[in-house]
């Protein structure tokens, strides 16, 4: 079977109605639209817990993909260096810090177009070695051949993130160097290996309205719909194409947490990338309109680390508990 055709051809009259919803959803007047999210999430979800995951990257810089807002690419002037892949003693200390910091899920990621069989091997090391902590284990290696899924559920991983980023008919001016086509070539290798999906998108990299809810309709038709999905709001970086983009209107992130909510009940909505950038009260609201997942960063691993107090302080002030 062409994985590409079955997810692409499926139920295409479903997903533009689910778009047509979602474009609806995304016009109400706020206030109604967090009201309805809200009462969706209390049917599925603990208001007032949220679930923490932590990512490192296992494999930095030199990406040959052109991504037009990730500073890992190779084409881009970014000061990101090309790193080799960590030793997996270093992996396991920050598998052990993010436990202690309250994550239950450790997710790794490797700047490539997609893992070769030598890149996959200490990969499965490593997921073996989170395994071994009591954590759940992610990836995010990029495009995977057939197989890969099996070899890497075989070890124990809990979930693959691989992103559609945008909705198709936005992503050509975001990508070239992998079509729409190859992600969902890839998230159906994913569930075939019975391994959780994680799969989100990104937004304010200049796309309208009608696109944010062509992604979000592209994301609530996956069937079953995906147990994760991190919302990125962009961030800007000197060097990629997208560094220029206007700033994004937070009530307009906050609008697309709430969709996500109304759209994929029983998923996970994780605040991802962005998130610490975003005032206190932007993140409040967030969690109100439904997102109830957050990523600390490697940065965030060290003790005493200000970012990581403050990420404790809101979430003690608004009576939420990690769990």
């Amino acid at each position: 079977m062409d994985h590409a055709i079955a997810f692409a051809s499926a139920a295409p009259r479903a997903v533009q109605d689910l778009r047509s919803r979602a474009l609806a959803l995304l016009e109400r007047p706020f206030n109604d639209l967090l009201f309805e999210a809200q009462q969706v999430h209390r049917q599925h979800f603990d208001a007032n817990r949220v679930q923490r995951s932590t990512l490192l990257s296992i494999k930095t810089g030199g990406c040959p993909e052109d991504c037009g807002y990730c500073p890992q690419s190779r084409r881009y002037a970014t000061g990101v260096e090309d790193e080799a892949i960590l030793p997996l003693a270093d992996v396991v200390a920050a598998a052990t810090a993010a436990k202690e910091k309250g994550a239950t899920r450790f997710c790794m990621g490797a700047a490539w177009r997609g893992p070769k069989a030598r890149d996959l091997e200490p990969v499965l090391d490593m997921v073996r070695a989170v395994k071994s902590l009591g954590m759940e284990a992610c990836c995010t290696l990029g495009m995977l051949k057939d197989g890969q899924a099996e070899q890497l559920r075989d070890a124990g991983l809990d979930y693959y993130n691989h992103n559609l980023d945008t909705s198709p008919e936005f992503y050509g001016q975001v990508i070239t160097t992998r079509d729409y086509e190859d992600r969902l070539a890839t998230l159906d290798r994913v569930r075939e290996a019975g391994i959780h999906v994680c799969c989100g998108g990104i937004v304010g990299m200049g796309e309208s309205r009608e696109a944010r809810a062509g992604l979000l309709a592209q994301l609530a038709s996956l069937d079953p719909q995906p147990e994760s999905v991190p919302i990125n709001q962009l961030v800007r970086v000197e060097g990629t194409p997208l560094a220029g983009t206007d700033e994004f209107p937070w009530m307009e992130f906050v609008r697309t947490i709430a969709v996500a909510r109304i759209l994929m009940p029983r998923s996970y909505v994780r605040l991802s990338a962005g998130r610490t950038q975003m005032h206190e009260a932007v993140q409040a609201l967030c969690f109100l309109a439904g997102a109830n997942s957050i990523f600390y960063g490697e940065k965030l691993l060290t003790t005493g680390n200000p970012e990581a107090e403050r990420d404790d302080a809101l979430l003690a002030s608004l009576g939420i508990t990690i769990g």
